[in-house]
């Protein structure tokens, strides 16, 4: 690999991968010039990988993966130790206390997350919540659902009250109640429905409204798109399916 990662022709540099003993994730080709101090690279490194340039340890390996050499004395340029392109320089932080142990930089996980609460969140200036309260002041309309008046009007021109139903999800069978506008819900049309058992959440009474009457907990309002009208006769509680 080496011999194919020669250095450009009249170029005193040379391109090497560079790893480091705690960075476990930590890979990047990087270029130095032979002519460069030891502690020079170094220094280099540092702004690269975090670790001190007095807490650094350099090891180079060749393209084998075999150690050509420990890289001890600072005052000699790079180039005494004959790097060659495609070689390995890994990096050893010696440092137990360094920012780099522990895996601090690689596990998001290690690191305390900042918290507040929410009453000292509210009193802050120029957040998020600030700007939507401001926003909701000049022009309320622009946080409001954007939900039309008719919306699923065409899906109720089959479904009329009195009707038989089926309800998704569950296959739920009941009786149309009540098909329209409901002033207590969101913006649209809304049918309710009287379920024969009680599959339901109220006794058509919503928020308040009351929209048509049934049991308790036999009632339900839902969006048209969840009913379905039809043949639906009430079930046998008792009819069991042939084994």
């Amino acid at each position: 690999m080496a011999s194919s990662l020669q250095n450009i022709q009249g170029d005193d540099s040379v391109l090497l991968r560079v790893t480091h003993s705690n960075i476990k994730t930590f890979s990047a080709d990087v270029r130095f010039s032979l002519e460069m101090s030891v502690e020079a690279v170094k220094d280099k490194l540092w702004k690269k990988c975090g670790t001190s340039v007095d807490s650094m340890c350099l090891q180079l390996y060749d393209d084998t993966g075999a150690k050509v050499a420990d890289i001890h004395d600072n005052t000699r340029p790079f180039g005494f130790y004959s790097p060659l392109a495609g070689y390995r320089l890994h990096v050893i932080d010696l440092d137990p206390s360094s920012v780099t142990s522990g895996g601090w930089l690689e596990d998001t996980s290690l690191v305390e997350k900042y918290t507040i609460s929410d009453e000292a969140y509210g009193k802050r200036d120029g957040t998020f919540r600030k700007f939507k309260e401001k926003l909701a002041q000049q022009n309320p309309s622009l946080l409001e659902p954007k939900i039309a008046d008719n919306y699923m009007e065409d899906l109720c021109t089959n479904i009329k009250v009195g009707d038989r139903c089926e309800v998704e999800p569950g296959e739920k069978r009941g009786e149309v109640k009540f098909v329209g506008r409901a002033e207590s819900l969101a913006p649209g049309f809304w049918v309710g429905v009287q379920f024969d058992e009680p599959l339901g959440k109220h006794d058509g009474k919503q928020k308040g409204k009351r929209y048509f009457d049934c049991p308790p907990l036999h009632g339900v309002m839902v969006r048209p798109d969840k009913v379905k009208v039809g043949d639906y006769p009430e079930r046998d509680p008792f009819e069991e399916d042939e084994i």
